[in-house]
């Protein structure tokens, strides 16, 4: 992809994600309409929306390239796109019904399999992460650090709560600082720009939740991989991860030694 071709989706990303962020207000603190999908996953109808409003709007301005969503159902024919949008208009959805200001709007664009435009917008609070390949990543127009922290003893940690199940997290020390969010594209975003040391998420992920968060932490200068310090490939046949650790460069090698 040209620069010009970049700066191009570049600017179609960030005014359709504020668009989406601006949607999904009107919905928020409202009696909304919500309905479970199967295995206790909600949505509402502010993610169909949104949803619709991201689609209708990415996919006209670009028909070559291929569209990914939580909401969406999935056409393979993705598979065969160099270039795909791929969407989680309402990451972190139950707390977005409580009316917690702690969800986002996520977009990335990816190409072959890697993203090279990420977005991640949470209107509640006006937080508006974002990040192109090589251009490092900004939080409402300035450039963003992780922390420095190299001491797991020490460090602050955003996880959901259900995460626990997956790993018997007080043996490695009863004093961890643990934040409980349940959005993880909010939860790398902010460890991206140092607010937090690590987000954790021991259950599997899909590329929806963490595609454009991933190159946020990254061109920050973060580091973000599984467990087993694997990176991630997008837009696979099964688009779906085994788990998520994200962290400043200096903790990461310590948290896959108590993790992996």
């Amino acid at each position: 992809m040209s620069n010009r071709e970049l700066r191009a989706d570049h600017s179609l990303l960030m005014s359709t994600v504020r668009q989406a962020g601006a949607l999904a207000l009107e919905f928020f603190d409202t009696d909304l309409k919500t309905w479970d999908k199967g295995g206790d996953n909600p949505v509402t109808e502010a993610d169909i929306a949104v949803d619709d409003l991201l689609r209708t709007k990415l996919t006209a301005a670009r028909p070559d390239y291929g569209w990914l969503s939580e909401e969406t159902a999935d056409d393979l024919g993705r598979l065969e796109k160099r270039r795909v949008w791929i969407a989680d208009p309402i990451d972190g959805t139950r707390a977005f019904m409580r009316r917690v200001p702690e969800f986002t709007v996520c977009v990335a664009l990816v190409e072959d399999g890697l993203p090279i435009l990420g977005a991640v917008y949470n209107p509640a609070k006006d937080e508006f992460f974002e990040a192109a390949l090589g251009g490092g990543a900004r939080l409402n127009g300035r450039r963003i650090r992780p922390s420095e922290q190299h001491d797991a003893g020490e460090a602050h940690f955003l996880t959901a709560r259900r995460n626990m199940t997956y790993f018997d997290w007080p043996k490695h020390g009863d004093d961890m600082k643990c934040t409980w969010m349940n959005s993880i594209a909010y939860r790398m975003a902010l460890v991206a720009c140092g607010r937090f040391d690590a987000a954790i998420s021991m259950a599997g992920k899909h590329d929806w939740d963490i595609a454009a968060a991933d190159l946020i932490l990254t061109e920050a200068g973060a580091r973000c991989t599984t467990t087993k310090d694997l990176t991630f490939r997008y837009n696979q046949e099964r688009p779906r991860h085994p788990n998520v650790i994200a962290s400043g460069p200096n903790l990461h090698d310590e948290l896959l030694r108590v993790l992996g």
